[in-house]
């Protein structure tokens, strides 16, 4: 019990501490395109400047196309890589993104083709979801 006590301190401190230094960056998943994955009022922590992106990650990234928003979505192939349209290769410094939930309009590489790595400002490392509100005590 007092090990179990000490390891959730000891990750409550360093979840601290990466915060603080800016290291990882909280966002809220507003949209249904990454379902079942992320849902709509999930919280995400991301790693920024990530060193290292590969298929299957899922990124913080600007839209290629506003910005200043930021879009939540999964890489599903990297440089080098056939294009999931069949249109070839993507070029070095091209990701392609898409939603999991495919059923969904989703702003990603179905509508905006490869997008520049570039655009990635983070690695999704851990989602949560917040707390249910706490009853206000009645006197």
């Amino acid at each position: 019990m007092r090990r179990t006590t000490a390891a959730c301190i000891g990750m409550v401190a360093a979840g601290f501490t990466l915060l603080s230094t800016r290291l990882l960056t909280a966002y809220e998943i507003a949209e249904r395109s990454m379902q079942p994955t992320l849902n709509p009022g999930d919280w995400v922590l991301a790693r920024r400047t990530p060193t290292l992106v590969r298929p299957g990650d899922v990124v913080v990234m600007e839209h290629p196309e506003r910005s200043g928003f930021d879009l939540v979505k999964r890489v599903t192939a990297g440089p080098g890589e056939p294009r999931p349209d069949g249109a070839g290769v993507l070029a070095p410094g091209e990701i392609w993104i898409a939603g999991d939930n495919t059923a969904s309009p989703s702003v990603d590489s179905r509508r905006l083709g490869a997008v520049p790595l570039a655009l990635v400002k983070a690695r999704v490392v851990l989602r949560y979801r917040p707390l249910p509100p706490s009853p206000i005590a009645r006197r």
